[in-house]
């Protein structure tokens, strides 16, 4: 596209009522200075679309207007969220961290021995009370606590659990949510 000094020209000398009527919708000068700049980019972008000979102060009148009503459909779309409250109700963790650490747990219990990983997922998974599975696995209530015990033993060795800090999200990202949410 080759650069036509008229148009540049009548450009620029629009710049002045451009900007006046742009004042006018917005309300804000620095909203008009900034529908007037997009005004100018979108006529100066589109400018083999004008056709010579028409007015042009009314081509970008008409994109300067409907730039303005563009920007205000999409701002009632938008939240004003000054103070992060919003923002800070959509923080979650990282999923590949709990995924990565759902995997690490199946290897951990496959490692188990067999009695012991029944009982911990009767328990622990399944939600039965100790009663409930002892009688499912046919031995006493502390067999199977027993059971339960050593296998929450052996899980925190294999996955080098040393305490309460090495559940949940990583240190930083535990640190980002938390900040947002204060």
């Amino acid at each position: 596209m080759g650069e036509n000094p008229s148009f540049r020209d009548g450009l620029l000398a629009a710049v002045p009522t451009l900007r006046a009527f742009a004042v006018s919708l917005a309300k804000n000068a620095d909203r008009a200075d900034d529908l007037v700049q997009e005004t100018l980019v979108k006529a100066w972008d589109k400018q083999d679309s004008f056709q010579p000979g028409t007015n042009l102060k009314a081509w970008l009148f008409t994109i300067l207007r409907n730039e303005f009503y563009s920007q205000m459909r999409k701002r009632r779309r938008e939240v004003e969220d000054s103070d992060g409250s919003i923002t800070a109700q959509l923080s979650v963790h990282p999923s590949q961290h709990g995924s990565s650490d759902l995997t690490d747990f199946r290897k951990a219990l496959d490692l188990l021995p067999e009695d012991q990983r029944e009982a911990i997922i009767l328990i622990g998974a399944s939600g039965f009370s100790y009663e409930e599975a002892a009688e499912i696995c046919e031995c006493a209530v502390g067999t199977i606590k027993s059971r339960v015990s050593r296998a929450r033993t052996r899980l925190q060795e294999i996955l080098a659990i040393e305490g309460e800090s090495d559940f949940g999200p990583d240190a930083l990202s535990a640190q980002v949510t938390k900040s947002a949410v204060a």
